[in-house]
Order: C-alpha cells, then sequence, then structure tokens
C-alpha cells in the first residue's frame, strides 16, 4: 500500500501532500495506509525527480514519530555535509 501511494508521487507530486513547516520547510508530506503511515518527501524540479526522505508512524510525542525521526536525519545529514567542505 505504501508503494503504491509513492508510485503516485510520479504525476503532479507538488499537486499532492502538504507542505511542511520550520525544521522540515522545503518537504512535503502525504498519508498511507489509512492515515497511519506518512511519506516525507522533497521535489527536486530541475531535474523532475522526487527524493522519499522518511516513511513511517505518525506518532505525536514519540521519539519515533516520523516527523522527529525524519528531522533527526535530515540535521545529521547536513551537519556531515558541512563536515566534508572543511
Amino acid at each position: 500500500m505504501i508503494l503504491r501511494r509513492i508510485e503516485k508521487l510520479k504525476d503532479e507530486p507538488e499537486k499532492q501532500g502538504k507542505a511542511l513547516s520550520e525544521e522540515l520547510l522545503g518537504y512535503r508530506s502525504i498519508r498511507s495506509v489509512g492515515q497511519r503511515y506518512r511519506i516525507i518527501y522533497r521535489i527536486e524540479q530541475d531535474r523532475v525527480v522526487v527524493v522519499i526522505v522518511g516513511v513511517g508512524r505518525r506518532k505525536e510525542g514519540d521519539k519515533r514519530d516520523v516527523y522527529a525521526v525524519t528531522q533527526d536525519l535530515i540535521s545529521d545529514l547536513e551537519i556531515d555535509l558541512e563536515d566534508d567542505e572543511y
């Protein structure tokens, strides 16, 4: 079911889901599997690429919440990229 929902992102991903804010600004989120799971993605317009950065359950307040886990992952990647520049 999650893969089917991801497949639908091939057609007009910018019109699907909702834009996220704060730490996940620039990313979008769609629901899957009866509203329980979220797919967090970013659209790279210049290359027509949809980058899936997180898939998981929405559990507000839980450290395993998909938004919290994705935020941590993105922060870690940004730190790693900054370190590589030196």
